[in-house]
């Protein structure tokens, strides 16, 4: 063990040592659904650390650095703790792995193991836990959690979760558990699908727009605010600093989620929600990272979360002529997603994210001749994409960035620090 670690790190080794399992050691509220899970989470972990709370975090993929996927209080694991738990973890794997009976691990189970080693370990009163994929077979479904979330059900992983909303639901329905009250977001055949499982695990369940639901009253490039009318309690005049129509009902799901924490014992004055909605910063979706011209990107992965972007931007920003630069994963649906969102672009950029999954821009560009005849320009690496954008907009243009987080991570990197003119 590094010897120059806090002395509180020594002393939650020795609790952690007795226990068997880390997750056993823990407060969870667990998150899961296909959109909206991320700032959901944000909200309800941004309202409990603003009620004084240490909260863990713990959300995928990363967008700026690997070490962003586990937090405590917004400050990411520090390197050197991480370097320390694989060398603890890495023997465990290793074993695990020889068993013909279990197989390799995933990368996502040993990130989950490492996780949450280091949250037993540094004792936050409560880690707000989002799923990675699925739920039922997920690696954070090991948790029992306080309160369980599902967020919206749509159609994405269809080569593992199944090829109808109905089925993915069933695999997301798979984290609730037993008498633990569930809050969701889901509506139509997706919202039956949960509510059969919450009856057959005898778990409470609370919906949004039966139970509790929220109300836009204004919003702008500042935030937007809202009257959220609760399972039990009632507020006016919220405001959330982040953009989208749809962050209206993340904000009203993590509420609702943070209502049933309170009966739990956890005390969220007031003050703490407000406070707690309008400081939540959730990088990477609607977030507008220049001006002149204006420049947002938003890590849109499915066609739900691009029919959320389109009536977004519809709303909320004014241009003359619209840029639209995308990359896409192949395992999306793109005619869909295409036929969607370029009706709002006058000129169209394809490129590559840096993922084995990326979609092949050329593809695009020919399916996008299908949708639409306005230019189309394919550049296969993204800072030359970004290049192109900014030479094609002006001043009072708007340049959107959208589709996968590998890019959207990608194009923060090569923004940093940069002004349009040295682009």
């Amino acid at each position: 063990m590094p010897a120059n670690l806090p002395p509180q790190y020594h002393e939650a080794e020795k609790a952690y040592q007795n226990a068997s399992n880390p997750e056993e050691k823990l407060d969870f509220l667990h998150i899961g659904g296909t959109n909206g899970k991320g700032s959901t989470a944000a909200f309800a972990a941004s309202v409990l650390e603003a009620a004084g709370y240490r909260v863990g975090l713990y959300t995928s993929p990363y967008l700026v650095q690997f070490t962003n996927r586990m937090a405590i209080n917004g400050l990411d694991i520090p390197r050197q703790r991480l370097v320390e738990l694989v060398g603890r973890v890495k023997p465990l794997t290793e074993e695990i792995a020889s068993e013909p009976a279990l197989g390799q691990p995933t990368e996502f189970e040993v990130v989950t193991a490492l996780a949450l080693t280091y949250f037993a370990q540094e004792a936050p009163d409560i880690v707000v836990l989002e799923v990675g994929l699925g739920g039922r077979l997920d690696a954070t479904n090991a948790v029992l959690p306080k309160v369980t979330v599902i967020t919206t059900v749509s159609l994405e992983h269809t080569h593992v979760l199944g090829d109808t909303p109905e089925a993915i639901a069933r695999e997301k329905a798979g984290i609730i558990k037993e008498g633990v009250p569930v809050v969701t977001g889901t509506k139509g055949s997706v919202l039956d699908v949960v509510e059969e499982t919450a009856a057959i695990q005898k778990a409470p369940l609370y919906r949004l727009g039966e139970d509790f639901s929220a109300k836009g009253i204004s919003n702008g490039l500042l935030g937007q605010h809202l009257h959220y009318s609760g399972i039990s309690r009632h507020y006016d005049n919220l405001k959330i600093s982040l953009l989208g129509n749809y962050q209206l009902e993340n904000a009203a799901v993590a509420l609702a989620a943070l209502e049933l924490l309170s009966e739990k014992g956890y005390n969220l004055p007031e003050e703490s929600i407000r406070r707690g909605l309008e400081v939540t910063r959730w990088p990477g979706r609607m977030e507008v990272i220049g001006s002149s011209p204006l420049v947002v990107i938003d890590g849109a992965h499915n066609i739900e979360a691009f029919k959320a972007l389109r009536a977004s931007m519809s709303s909320l920003f004014a241009h003359r002529k619209l840029v639209l630069l995308l990359g896409l994963l192949d395992d999306k649906v793109a005619e869909e997603i295409l036929a969607e969102i370029l009706p709002l672009a006058d000129e169209i950029i394809f490129t590559r994210p840096n993922s084995p999954r990326a979609a092949d821009p050329g593809a695009l560009k020919d399916t996008a001749g299908k949708v639409t005849s306005k230019s189309v320009f394919v550049r296969e690496e993204i800072s030359e994409a970004v290049r192109l954008a900014f030479s094609l907009a002006g001043a009072q243009d708007l340049i959107l960035i959208a589709g996968s987080l590998y890019l959207i991570s990608e194009v923060r990197h090569f923004l940093a620090d940069r002004s349009p003119e040295t682009v």
